[in-house]
């Protein structure tokens, strides 16, 4: 790229790179979230129990989770360009290899989807938080995570038909593969090279600014809570929809597998309303917290309902649709992350909060899995089987809600606030 940029212009790279990007997220999800419609196919085709699948399909997390900090650093080191594309390869090499049905191939294959797939979300954010207008922040990244669970979505609602219909499960991986190669190049050539302070960011480059940047975020406890309240609204989509849903409404509550296929989606359906949703309301009211507190308070009455309420006093769809909207609310301390660090560590803090947040669901997940086999002693799953293994849940939301009463207000009325209050009386 060479010559004056007109701002406008800039401005059209910039969003056409988001863009872009957004639409990788959209893949990178379809492919997380697409394993909880063919647990049967996957369990024969590895040779695996359902347990065993889970832990399969979970090492997308083992991949997603420490990447976050490689990728976050790398977004301030070399900007997006040199780095995205080479995400989405890995994403579509990741899922051909998973294809194959072999276990050690498929365990490389899933773990490449979750090491490349987490450079779609810190791209995307990363080019709304450095390049984009502050006073949208917020909304646009709850746009972006909207892009994501329209993936996630569809990786049920749309996956789950076409491998009930008879179209095989290897053949459906190896094909969203080789969709995932155009996605690459199209990132490598419409993603703008970093021209904007090319000067200064070449004096901060090297492992050791970025091991410092890297601790500077750590350091920061704003960070540490960010992380905590991100995990613990995701939890619930990320474990209990994602891996244990479709399967919880067929064996609790004795639905068909289409039917339930359907509800489950519901879920991630439910992020694509609220994640613009809640970043726009606290863009507009120029507040963080209250916002986060009120989504939790409804995610909470949702979650206790899915799991305890009585069947069918609720039209069908409704409290997993409810549940999506207000978990969308764990994208909002990812811009906050951002307005409690420094702005040169862009970058490094969505990597931060992203790492934080999925390390959690990595690590939880397989106990998850093992308190819902230990409530069954390991026969038929009930439904008091799954309300033993996931009321956790609940007390999660209520500690993510307390954790947010101690976040210190980031949002745009609090900055102005303070620096009205920093002003000199007259």
């Amino acid at each position: 790229m060479s010559g004056p940029v007109t701002r406008s212009g800039a401005t059209a790279a910039i969003t056409a790179a988001w863009l872009l990007t957004a639409v990788f997220y959209f893949y990178q999800y379809s492919m997380r979230s697409a394993p909880a419609v063919m647990v049967p196919e996957l369990t024969a085709a590895f040779g695996m129990s359902a347990v065993g699948i889970a832990s399969l399909v979970g090492l997308f997390y083992y991949g997603y989770a420490p990447f976050s900090l490689v990728a976050g650093v790398a977004m301030d080191q070399l900007g997006p360009r040199k780095v995205v594309p080479l995400g989405a390869a890995s994403v579509a090499i990741g899922a051909m290899l998973f294809s194959t049905g072999d276990p050690t191939l498929g365990s490389i294959g899933r773990f490449m989807q979750g090491a490349g797939g987490v450079f779609a979300l810190i791209g995307a954010v990363y080019l709304v938080t450095a390049f984009m207008p502050v006073s949208s922040a917020a909304t646009l990244v709850g746009v972006t995570q909207m892009f994501g669970m329209a993936g996630g979505s569809a990786g049920q609602f749309v996956v789950g038909p076409l491998i009930a219909s008879g179209i095989a499960w290897d053949k459906f991986w190896f094909i969203a593969g080789v969709v995932g190669i155009p996605i690459a190049l199209l990132l490598l050539l419409l993603i703008p090279k970093r021209e904007v302070q090319e000067g200064a960011s070449r004096q901060r480059r090297g492992l050791g600014p970025a091991l410092s940047a890297m601790g500077t975020v750590f350091a920061n406890p704003q960070s540490l809570l960010c992380g905590l309240i991100a995990g613990l609204f995701f939890i619930p989509t990320t474990i209990f929809d994602m891996v244990w849903g479709v399967r919880y409404l067929q064996e609790a509550h004795d639905l068909p597998y289409s039917v339930a296929v359907l509800r489950s989606a519901a879920v991630p359906f439910g992020w694509i309303i609220g994640c613009p949703l809640l970043g726009w309301i606290t863009d507009r009211i120029g507040r963080r917290k209250p916002v986060i507190v009120g989504a939790g308070l409804v995610l909470l009455g949702t979650l206790a309902l899915i799991l305890f309420a009585p069947v069918g006093i609720f039209p069908p769809f409704s409290l997993a649709l409810v549940a999506g909207i207000a978990s969308g609310a764990a994208m909002i301390p990812y811009t906050i992350i951002k307005e409690a660090n420094r702005p040169e560590h862009s970058g490094t803090a969505t990597g931060v909060v992203n790492f934080l947040n999925f390390s959690m669901t990595a690590v939880l997940g397989p106990i998850f899995a093992g308190a819902l086999i230990g409530a069954s002693a390991g026969g038929d799953r009930q439904l008091g089987h799954y309300q033993e293994a996931f009321q956790p849940l609940l007390y999660g939301v209520v500690l993510a809600i307390a954790l947010t009463l101690l976040l210190r207000e980031t949002g745009p009325r609090a900055r102005t606030a303070k620096a009205a209050s920093a002003l000199p009386a007259e």
